[in-house]
C-alpha cells in the first residue's frame, strides 16, 4: 500500500477569523488568492513565545507555508506582510475591519480561487487605515462584494418591469434584489426600503467606481450614508439569512 505524499504549499493570506483550539492552538480562517478560503490549524500560536503569533493576528496579511490535511491544513511558517496597525489601533476602524472580515468569510468558498476578492479585501483594509469617510468605504466594499458574488442590486432599471428608473425617490425590494418603479411597487407584497434620489446618486457613483479613491473625496451627508447602510444591511441579511455579529459590534462602537 502506497503512503500518501505530504503536500506543502505556500501562498499569501488575510486572516479572517480565529477560533481557539485546545490551550495553545487556533483554527484560522484564511483568505488566499489562489485557493480561496482555507481553514488551518496554527499549533502553539496562543503561547507567548510562539514564532507564529505575531504574524497571524486577525486582519493581518501574511505569507504562509501550509501542509494539506484531511479536514484542516496546518500552518508551518508565516511571515507578516502588513498588520494594518492604523486599523487595529482605532476602535471604530477595527470594528469595521472585523465586519469586512466576517462579510468576506460569509460570501467566500473553500477551494475556489478568488484573486479579485483577495485583492479587494487587501485594498479595503489599506484604505481603511486613512479613509476620510470610513463608513462610506464600508458601503463601497459591501456593494462591490455583492456585485462580485452575483448579487448585484439593480439600481438602473426597475427590477420587475425593466423600465429605466426616473430621477425620484424610490423603494428597494430585498427579495427581488433591486429598485421598483412606482407602478410595480403598488403590487409588491414584501417589505420595501426607502431609497431617496440623492442616496441613489451616491449608490450609482459607488457602483461605477471599482476603486475607492475618488469616492473618499466626496462630501456625503451622514444621513445618506446611513440610508445606504440600512438598505445594504437588509439586503445582505436577506441573502445570508442571518445578522452578522460584527455588524452589531460596529453599531455598538458607533
Amino acid at each position: 500500500m502506497n503512503t500518501p505524499r505530504i503536500r506543502t504549499y505556500k501562498t499569501e493570506a488575510v486572516v479572517l477569523k480565529q477560533t481557539p483550539l485546545s490551550e495553545a492552538d487556533r483554527i484560522l480562517t484564511l483568505l488566499t488568492p489562489d485557493l480561496g478560503k482555507v481553514r488551518a490549524v496554527a499549533k502553539g500560536v496562543r503561547r507567548t513565545k510562539s514564532r507564529l503569533a505575531g504574524h497571524l493576528e486577525l486582519l493581518s496579511h501574511a505569507s504562509v507555508s501550509l501542509t494539506m490535511g484531511r479536514n484542516l491544513d496546518t500552518v508551518n511558517e508565516a511571515q507578516g506582510l502588513n498588520s494594518f496597525r492604523a486599523v487595529r489601533d482605532d476602535l471604530q476602524r477595527v470594528s469595521m475591519g472585523l465586519y469586512i472580515a466576517e462579510l468576506t468569510d460569509a460570501f467566500s468558498t473553500e477551494g475556489a480561487a478568488s484573486y479579485s476578492l483577495f485583492h479587494r479585501v487587501l485594498r479595503t483594509l489599506s484604505w481603511l487605515e486613512n479613509a476620510q469617510n470610513p463608513e462610506l468605504l464600508v458601503r463601497h466594499f459591501e456593494l462591490h462584494l455583492l456585485v462580485d458574488s452575483g448579487y448585484e442590486p439593480e439600481i438602473i432599471d426597475c427590477v420587475e418591469c425593466r423600465e429605466t428608473l426616473e430621477p425620484a425617490d424610490h423603494l428597494f425590494a430585498p427579495m427581488s434584489g433591486g429598485v421598483l418603479c412606482p407602478g410595480c411597487r403598488k403590487h409588491s407584497s414584501e417589505a420595501l426600503i426607502p431609497l431617496s434620489m440623492n442616496a441613489m446618486k451616491v449608490f450609482r457613483f459607488l457602483r461605477r467606481e471599482s476603486l475607492y479613491d475618488k469616492a473618499d473625496t466626496l462630501e456625503v451627508a451622514p444621513s445618506l450614508v446611513s440610508e445606504l447602510e440600512r438598505l445594504l444591511r437588509n439586503y445582505i441579511r436577506f441573502i445570508l439569512e442571518k445578522e452578522l455579529k460584527s455588524a452589531e459590534f460596529m453599531n455598538l462602537v458607533r
